[in-house]
Parts: structure tokens; sequence; C-alpha cells
């Protein structure tokens, strides 16, 4: 088995610039293995962290296993503003995918997921940088979303459950 080359420090700004650009073509593969070429250079590196996170949760949708691997990410995270965006970013995620999954009890989980997303934005609100309101962006898609999924009602899993039958 061929072994793994290391990137050198200097390299790291275009490498993450590049995993930018890998996201942007929906190739969220790509991007993890720059982030993660960059951490094994710089394991405190946050930018890589935080893209690292992203290119992982841009792969829910296909793989909900991988909120696993977001999570382990998101626990190097330093700063206790980053820790709380992110985390509602990884709920966010997990949400989207579990309603474009539509598997049976699929929508409870996914509202369960926007109200945690909702949870950690909360704690990142007064920990947000002055003109830097990303978090207040998120929070109002997330409430727009659960807007168009009104609370389950406890009967719909069973009625799905009856027809199935």
């Amino acid at each position: 088995m061929a072994e793994l080359k290391p990137i050198s420090r200097e390299a790291i700004g275009a490498a993450l610039a590049k995993a930018e650009r890998y996201r942007l073509l929906s190739e969220p593969g790509e991007a993890e293995s720059i982030c993660l070429d960059v951490l094994e250079a710089d394991r405190a590196n946050q930018d890589a962290a935080v893209m690292l996170i992203l290119s992982i949760t841009d792969q829910f949708a296909v793989d909900l296993r991988a909120v696993q691997r977001a999570t382990e990410v998101w626990s190097r995270l330093a700063d206790p503003y980053l820790r709380a965006y992110y985390g509602g970013i990884i709920c966010e995620r997990k949400a989207k995918a579990q309603l474009q999954h539509g598997t049976l009890g699929s929508t409870r989980a996914a509202i369960a997921a926007l109200k945690e997303a909702l949870a950690c934005y909360g704690r990142a609100e007064p920990l947000r940088p002055a003109g830097n309101d990303d978090v207040l962006l998120r929070w109002n898609a997330c409430v727009r979303l659960l807007g168009r999924h009104p609370d389950v009602a406890p009967e719909e899993d069973t009625r799905q459950l009856l027809m199935l039958e």
C-alpha cells in the first residue's frame, strides 16, 4: 500500500483555497482529503477544521454516518463561537439530509435536529463577532424550514406503519 505524502506548511493557504473550490464543484470528498492533509501539516489549523466540517456535512445527503466524523472534527474547534456555530451547522445539515431521505420517522428526527441547531445558534449569537450576522441568517433559515414542517403529530408514524402493512 502506498503511503500518504505530507504537504509543506507553506502550501497550506493554497491547499485550503483548492479545498474550497472542490466544495464549490460539489466534490466534498476531494475537499475532505485536502483538509486532512492540511491538518496533518498543522493540527491546530482552525480554518482547515472548519472547511473539513463543511466538506463532511456536504456528504450527509448520501451518508448520514458522516455525522460522527463531523462531530469528531467539531470537538477540535477551540473558539466558543465556532463550536456553537458549527455545532448548529452540523445539526441543520443533518436535519436537511433526514428530510431528503424521507424514511419512516425522518421528519420527526429532522425536527429534533433543527431544534438542536436553533439551540446551538442561540448559544453562538451573543458570541458572534461584530458585524457578523451569519448565525442570525442560519437561525432564520431553520425557523423557516421548521415552519414548512409543523410539529409532527404523535399518530403520524403509526399511521404510516399501518399504510405499509
